[in-house]
């Protein structure tokens, strides 16, 4: 999966980029107060987009 389509599913569901770190991003979800860390690869592979959607409460990508 493309990390562009994964982070437009994110701000869909109300994710917010909270920091960049040297190799991955922060996403956090306001409503669970979760923090995830993404990697910023061009392609993320799908059992890692489940489980960062999962770790953040919100439904998983199709």
């Amino acid at each position: 999966m493309k990390q562009t389509a994964l982070l437009k599913h994110l701000r869909r569901y109300g994710c917010y980029l909270k920091r960049e770190g040297a190799s991955h991003s922060l996403w956090c979800n306001p409503i669970s107060g979760v923090t995830e860390a993404v990697p910023r690869h061009t392609e993320i592979k799908n059992r890692l987009a489940k489980k960062i959607c999962q770790n953040l409460g919100i439904p998983d990508i199709k």
